[in-house]
C-alpha cells in the first residue's frame, strides 16, 4: 500500500457536489449539540471523565495482569479463549474455527478491530459468505468502502446515494429514499440470511476481567440475533478492551453514547459470560500492535480510547473532508494518531491533515491529550523525513525567521512587497500554492499592522 495523498482524497469529497460536504458538516454538528445538552444534564459529567481516564490508566498499566485474569474467569465459563498477536493471526484463528465446524455463512455485527485486521476479504477470499448486519456497515459494504466513522460508518452517504446503492445491489426502487422503507428493505434483505447462517461474529465495547464477560453496545440489535441465532458465537477483542471490575462499567456506559450520538444510552447494552446450551462461544483477544503502542511514551495515551467518535464529530477538518480522505480503517483526530503506529510511511501526511485546534482533546471522554499527540507525530515525521521534502524546507525557513526578530521583520516587509508588486495572477496560482484553489487572497493593506502600532501605540504604552 502507498502513501495515503490525504489532499486528494479529501478534494475528491469536497468537489463531487454542493450536498455532500454540507449534509456531513451538518449531521456531524448536530451530534455536537445533543452531546453537549445530555452531558450538561449530569452534573457529575466532568468527574465521570476523570474517573474513566483513570480507571483506563489503571488498566492499561497492569494490562497483563488484566488479561490474564480474564481469559481465566472467561475459560470458566464455557468460552474457549484465544491469543492473537496481530492480524495475520488473528484472521488464521477465525478461519479455523470456521473451518472445522465447516461454516461456509456468517454474520457479523460492526467491529473495528476486524476492520483494521481485514478480516473480511480474508475469509471471502476463502469462501466464506460475510454478511454485516448493522445498517451503516452493510452499505458501506455493498459500496466496497471502508466505514466512514467509527460509530456511523456511511455518514458520508445521503438517502439518495443509498436508494441508488440499494436499487443496484439488492432490487429496491430508486426513487424511494425515505430512510424508514430503506431500513426496511435492508431489514428484509438481511433477516432470511440470519436464519441460515453458520456463525455469528462481534466485536466487544468492554470486557471485563473480574468476570470473564464482555459487553457489545448497539442501537440496532444486530449483535444480539448475530450471537443468538447461530450455533457458534465468535468475539473479537482488543486487548485494550479490558475493564477491571463490573462496576467500572456503569461509568463507561453513562459516557458512551452520550459522547457518540448524544444520546443518554444505546439501545441495547447486552452482556455476554458464556455460550448458551447446545453452542460454541470463542474470543480471539488480539494484540495486533497494542503492546507496541503501550511502550510508546508520548502516544500510548490513545489506548484509552473506547470508540465514541465524538473527536472525529467535533474536528472541522474530519467534517468537511469526510472519513475516507484518511485512506484508513481509523479516522478523524484518533486515526491521526492510531493510524502511523501501524505504518509510519502509509499514514505519514495525516499528522498534518489538521487545525491543531484542540477541540477533540477538549471533548474526548477518557481525556486523551489528542492534539499533544497529532503535534508529537509531526515532529515524528519531520525528523524522520517522512514528509514532503518542500514541506521540511518550509519548516526550516519558518523556525529561522521566527526564532530572530531582525529576520522575522525583514521577511515582513520583503513580503509585504511582493504582494504588493507582484500579479495576483501569480499569487494565486493553485499548481504553486494548492491552499488557494478555493479561496482568494485578501487585498493587501497601505500599511503593516507593525507599521500601524508604530505610528499609533507605541508612544501610548
Amino acid at each position: 500500500m502507498g502513501k495515503v495523498n490525504v489532499e486528494d482524497n479529501a478534494r475528491k469529497f469536497i468537489k463531487q457536489d454542493d450536498v455532500h460536504e454540507a449534509q456531513h458538516d451538518k449531521n456531524l454538528y448536530n451530534t455536537i449539540i445533543k452531546r453537549g445538552k445530555v452531558s450538561s444534564e449530569i452534573p457529575e459529567w466532568e468527574e465521570l471523565r476523570n474517573l474513566a481516564s483513570q480507571i483506563k490508566e489503571h488498566a492499561l498499566t497492569h494490562l497483563d495482569h488484566y488479561i490474564d485474569q480474564f481469559a481465566t474467569k472467561a475459560e470458566e465459563n464455557g468460552i474457549t479463549v484465544h491469543f492473537a498477536k496481530d492480524a495475520d493471526e488473528h484472521n488464521a484463528i477465525v478461519f479455523n474455527i470456521l473451518n472445522s465446524h465447516g461454516a461456509k455463512r456468517i454474520i457479523k455485527s460492526k467491529s473495528m478491530l476486524q476492520e483494521e485486521c481485514g478480516m473480511t476479504p480474508f475469509l471471502e477470499e476463502r469462501g466464506i459468505d460475510v454478511l454485516e448486519t448493522d445498517l451503516g456497515e452493510r452499505i458501506q459494504q455493498l459500496s466496497g468502502e471502508r466505514p466512514s466513522h467509527i460509530v456511523m460508518p456511511a455518514i458520508q452517504k445521503t438517502t439518495e446515494d443509498i436508494a441508488k446503492l440499494f436499487a443496484d445491489k439488492i432490487g429496491t426502487d430508486p426513487n424511494d429514499d425515505d430512510p424508514h422503507s430503506l431500513a426496511e428493505a435492508m431489514r428484509n434483505n438481511a433477516r432470511p440470511k440470519f436464519l441460515v447462517a453458520d456463525a455469528g461474529m462481534t466485536g466487544a465495547n468492554f470486557a471485563i476481567a473480574e468476570t470473564g464477560t464482555f459487553v457489545v453496545c448497539t442501537n440496532e440489535g444486530n449483535a444480539d440475533l448475530t450471537a443468538s441465532i447461530p450455533p457458534l458465537h465468535i468475539a473479537s477483542i482488543g486487548i485494550e478492551k479490558i475493564l477491571p471490575k463490573v462496576e467500572d462499567l456503569g461509568v463507561f456506559i453513562r459516557l458512551l453514547s452520550r459522547s457518540a450520538l448524544g444520546t443518554p444510552a444505546t439501545q441495547y447494552t447486552s452482556h455476554f459470560s458464556g455460550p448458551r446450551e447446545g453452542s460454541e462461544m470463542h474470543i480471539v483477544l488480539t494484540d495486533n500492535g497494542r503492546s507496541k503502542r503501550l511502550s510508546m511514551d508520548k502516544f500510548w495515551y490513545s489506548l484509552k480510547c473506547i470508540r465514541c467518535g465524538a473527536c472525529m464529530n467535533t474536528c472541522p477538518v474530519y467534517r468537511r473532508s469526510g472519513g475516507l480522505s484518511y485512506g484508513a480503517t481509523y479516522s478523524g483526530p484518533i486515526g491521526i494518531i492510531l493510524d502511523p503506529t501501524f505504518d509510519e510511511d502509509t499514514y505519514s501526511e495525516l499528522p498534518f491533515h489538521s487545525s491543531l485546534c484542540g477541540s477533540c482533546t477538549e471533548i474526548c471522554p477518557v481525556h486523551i491529550n489528542i492534539l499533544d499527540q497529532i503535534i508529537e507525530w509531526r515532529k515524528v515525521m519531520m525528523e524522520k523525513k517522512k514528509t514532503p521534502f518542500g514541506r521540511r524546507l518550509a519548516f526550516a525557513a519558518a523556525d529561522r525567521f521566527l526564532g530572530s526578530a531582525t529576520a522575522f521583520k525583514m521577511m515582513e516587509k520583503t513580503t509585504y512587497n511582493m504582494l504588493n508588486i507582484l500579479p495576483k495572477s501569480l499569487l494565486e496560482n493553485s499548481t504553486l500554492d494548492p491552499w488557494v484553489e478555493d479561496r482568494e487572497l485578501p487585498d493587501v493593506k497601505k500599511e503593516t499592522f507593525r507599521d500601524w502600532y508604530k505610528k499609533n501605540r507605541k508612544n501610548n504604552d
